[in-house]
């Protein structure tokens, strides 16, 4: 049984509807927006990732996706201030098609971070977090690199659980505690070092969503297909997608690779 873009659009447009709410439709990017007209801000939610991930979860995705919505919506109405919540800052990757400015025309606080993924920066709210634009920052008088510091900091505190996998002479390792921030422990140098050190072989990272990072410990030409078709599946799949493509690690540096047939890697230029 499979759900269609449209049926998953007419469920979401009934659950999400409510009389201070404007609900638009992208049929060119399956895209559902659902708007609070009182602040006359909202969220963009792309239906596709969705259409694969009830397949193997039914109705509990699209109950996360309004949960999603419902605490992203009731984080917009709020006061929020920096000072005072130092320790609930956190960077956030997404990808480079990620909107830049907010609904009200703010230039959010980013970094560029390679060619595929770009740093946001996030006020962690409990339930849902807030990205950081100029607006919040000249309102409290902070400097951006107040905030990436704060961020850094912060990042590194979380913990790092990674489950392994070996397949055909290769060793996975998955990060999967659906934190927020599984992702964007690519930024946490550290980690990565670690992992540098432990490879037997050629180190790769995969981000494909927000919820999942992948290290590959690639030790033969089978192990860049079985990474590529991991990457592809959880990138199709997930809520907040950032991309399909891997990065090899080495020196402190990432580099975007293309997995092309019959196992070959291709350098991304």
């Amino acid at each position: 049984m499979k759900m269609s873009v449209a049926t998953l659009k007419k469920i979401l447009e009934q659950r999400l509807a409510s009389d201070n709410r404007k609900i638009t439709f992208n049929r060119d990017k399956d895209e559902l927006r659902v708007e609070d007209t009182t602040i006359k801000k909202g969220i963009n939610i792309s239906l596709q990732p969705i259409v694969g991930k009830w397949e193997k979860e039914r109705d509990q995705s699209i109950d996360e996706v309004v949960y999603y919505v419902e605490e992203a919506l009731k984080a917009m109405t709020l006061s929020i201030e920096l000072t005072g919540h130092e320790k609930n800052i956190f960077p956030v990757i997404r990808s480079t098609s990620f909107p830049k400015k907010t609904d009200t025309g703010g230039e959010m606080l980013m970094d560029e971070h390679t060619a595929e993924t770009r740093i946001y920066y996030a006020l962690d709210l409990g339930n849902t977090y807030r990205l950081i634009d100029e607006h919040m920052l000249a309102k409290e008088n902070w400097k951006p690199n107040m905030i990436r510091e704060m961020a850094k900091f912060n990042l590194r505190s979380l913990a790092n659980p990674l489950k392994k996998d070996s397949v055909r002479g290769n060793d996975f390792y998955f990060l999967n505690t659906n934190d927020g921030y599984d992702a964007s422990r690519i930024l946490n140098e550290n980690l990565l070092r670690e992992m540098e050190e432990k490879a037997e072989g050629k180190l790769a990272i995969s981000i494909p969503h927000q919820d999942v990072l992948i290290f590959a410990d690639i030790k033969n030409d089978i192990g860049y297909d079985i990474l590529a078709q991991m990457t592809m599946s959880f990138f199709t799949n997930g809520a907040i997608p950032i991309t399909a493509l891997s990065f090899y690690y080495e020196d402190g540096k990432l580099e975007p690779i293309f997995i092309m047939a019959k196992n070959r890697p291709i350098r991304k230029e």
